[in-house]
């Protein structure tokens, strides 16, 4: 089961991440033997890396991002000057479906008023969401994201890029070089930001 109870109503008060990540604790039930994957890095970094919901790998080792997918983030991130230990690193669930099957909307639903407050707490200037769900939790419950990827979205003073997950690359070898442009962008415009 994702959400084992419901979230707190004064969930306004968390003032920081390690009280957030105890929420998580408390709130997100991973299944036997599997770990919730809470997201890493600066807590105000500039830019975000928002991807849907742990993976096996994820799970086992309660880090995001780790597994093939990882891997071909990393490589996309390293070719356009990001150091991913720069960016703040979070799925919208934060522990894996089970059977590894896509997040129901009511799950996502569910879970979106921590990620938003993550998102706050972060504070970052960019935002970019690895698939479908990401960009529906954070742009718009009916985004297709063949029609909005590659297009900027500012929402609350946040500069949003939707893109492919790195796992649908591995599907679709078309979507590779779409991906590594998107990345390319968020490059572009945190080179533009203040320092």
């Amino acid at each position: 089961m994702i959400a084992g109870t419901a979230i707190p109503e004064d969930l306004h008060t968390i003032g920081n991440l390690d009280a957030l990540h105890a929420v998580c604790e408390r709130v997100f039930v991973p299944e036997p033997g599997e770990r919730l994957v809470f997201g890493e890095g600066p807590e105000h970094a500039r830019l975000l890396l928002l991807g849907e919901a742990p993976g096996a790998n994820e799970a086992e080792t309660g880090r995001p991002f780790v597994g093939n997918s990882g891997r071909l983030l990393n490589k996309y991130l390293q070719k356009a000057d990001i150091l991913r230990e720069n960016a703040y690193v979070t799925n919208v669930i934060k522990v894996r479906p089970p059977g590894n099957r896509k997040p129901k909307t009511s799950e996502v639903t569910d879970a979106l008023p921590i990620l938003l407050l993550e998102i706050e707490l972060i504070d970052p200037a960019i935002i970019v969401c690895l698939g479908s769900i990401a960009v529906q939790a954070l742009v718009d419950r009916k985004a297709k994201i063949t029609e909005i990827r590659g297009t900027w979205v500012e929402k609350d003073g946040i500069r949003i890029m939707p893109t492919y997950h790195p796992s649908a690359v591995f599907r679709d070898e078309q979507k590779r070089e779409l991906l590594k442009q998107d990345i390319f962008s968020a490059a572009e415009a945190l080179k533009k930001l203040e320092p």
